[in-house]
């Protein structure tokens, strides 16, 4: 097919969701649902990521690890940018992972008063969007990467877009 053939399929994303050191939640396929709604309105097409839910005690050790900071966090966005041919030929990009502590999210909620679901769509965003290769200096609100990330979640919430918890 040629470039500019518009009968291509566009290939579908792909997000697989798991946990380490919690017991597995009730609510894994809906935040798999809300992952691609994300990808979607994003544009984003033929995307892998992987999305792993954890405690404050793993995600501390991936902070030593990775980043050197011996101090549990939210979340962490861990970047591959590769692009591949799926088993089928499609274009697909293998985008990376991205880990969010529970204990954290339950904290931010609490101290922005805001309800664990919406935390959760935001670390899932924030996560998306650093594989996309943005990265913000501070928790400013002006940072042009979490303007978006809030566009992107009042967009999906006018829209319908679906809740998790």
């Amino acid at each position: 097919m040629s470039r500019g053939d518009d009968s291509r399929a566009v290939a579908a994303n792909e997000v697989e969701i798991s946990v380490e050191g919690i017991d597995t939640p009730p609510w894994l396929e809906k935040a798999r649902a809300f992952a691609l709604a994300a990808l979607a309105h994003q544009g984003k097409a033929g995307w892998d990521l992987s999305v792993l839910i954890c405690d404050d005690a793993f995600i501390k050790g991936l902070n030593k690890q990775y980043r050197d900071k011996d101090e549990a966090t939210d979340v962490l966005s861990f970047e591959q940018g590769d692009s591949y041919k799926g088993p089928s030929g499609e274009e697909r990009f293998l985008a990376g992972d991205i880990v969010i502590s529970l204990d954290a999210l339950a904290r931010n909620a609490q101290d922005f008063g805001i309800s664990p679901d919406e935390e959760l769509r935001r670390l899932i965003t924030h996560g998306m969007l650093h594989l996309s290769g943005m990265d913000h200096e501070d928790n400013d609100p002006s940072r042009p990467m979490l303007i978006l990330q809030e566009e992107i979640l009042r967009d999906l919430a006018a829209s319908g877009g679906p809740m998790i918890l």
